[in-house]
């Protein structure tokens, strides 16, 4: 599929910034320092910046409160619904810690909670799609939710050097979490490019009794919406570098960052983790632009695909 900006910008913005929010609800960082309050702050706006960038790839931006109706039987309509939900434990301990200094720990774990289930409802957006046999696993949502994880203890422990507490057990949680997202990807990226299609034109026509169906011709003579996103195409050598690419730069590269700054401690770990927290983003953004690209919709079957 064509891998939008927006959705490439949504994903890796809003993965973070619930990630971030989630660790700072466990209480780990003094919130009484400049840092950690920054923290809150950055978090929300991560958040914030995801969602409204979320709008740029619809037809009508104006009519998607709409979608909010739906969630009884559509995970986007329980992402947005949870979405909104969850800003406000998050508002309420952002105003506490940035304006008191203070850690309300029940509202912290509920928005830790909530975090988790709006990541959740993002991937299974995805996960949910028979139509796209890459996205219908149980490791899509498995992969969003380390991702948010490693994310949020990464930003965190940058927090956490910055303001002299707390660092130390982020950054280390942080690299747990990395190396556990990078694994399940992995084993996303293998199952992926080892795929039987469920979805064939025999499948597709109801032909499949009589032999091989071959395309006579296509239902469009022009490319047509269908063709532009649903027909994108990498080739899979490409796609086999800079998925070694994204693991290297997303995640061997900020492990050894983290340890860098749990040897370094103090004042001297603060660039180390910087540096940790800005590889990862690059790597997170080279994978969910192949999560896009990599991914086969089953009606390309209608168009020689």
């Amino acid at each position: 599929m064509h891998p939008a900006a927006s959705i490439i910008l949504f994903t890796t913005l809003s993965g973070l910034g619930y990630g971030l929010a989630a660790v700072l609800g466990l209480g780990l960082l003094d919130t009484s320092t400049l840092p950690a309050k920054f923290a809150h702050v950055a978090a929300l706006m991560m958040i914030a910046g995801g969602l409204m960038s979320s709008t740029l790839h619809l037809g009508n931006p104006q009519r998607a409160w709409r979608a909010l109706s739906q969630w009884r039987s559509s995970w986007l309509s329980r992402e947005g619904v949870m979405a909104i939900a969850t800003f406000v434990p998050l508002t309420i301990s952002a105003w506490f810690a940035v304006i008191e200094g203070r850690y309300l720990p029940l509202v912290g774990l509920v928005g830790t909670v909530m975090c988790g289930i709006t990541v959740y409802c993002t991937a299974m957006i995805y996960a949910s799609l028979r139509s796209i046999q890459a996205w219908n696993s149980g490791l899509t949502p498995l992969c969003y939710l380390l991702f948010a994880a490693a994310g949020g203890f990464l930003l965190a422990s940058l927090a956490g050097y910055s303001c002299g507490s707390g660092g130390l057990m982020c950054s280390t949680a942080a690299i747990v979490f990395v190396a556990a997202a990078w694994i399940a990807k992995h084993q996303w990226w293998k199952r992926l490019r080892t795929l039987v299609p469920l979805s064939t034109p025999e499948s597709a026509t109801g032909l499949g009794n009589i032999g091989h169906v071959r395309l006579f011709e296509r239902p469009h003579i022009n490319d047509n919406y269908l063709t532009r996103e649903m027909g994108f195409k990498i080739a899979r050598k490409h796609a086999l570098k800079l998925s070694k690419l994204a693991i290297l730069v997303g995640g061997v590269a900020p492990i050894i960052l983290l340890l860098a700054a749990i040897l370094a401690g103090g004042a001297a770990a603060v660039p180390a983790a910087a540096l940790a927290a800005c590889f990862y983003a690059l790597g997170l953004v080279v994978e969910r632009w192949l999560f896009f690209a990599e991914a086969r919709h089953a009606v390309m079957n209608y168009y020689g695909g």
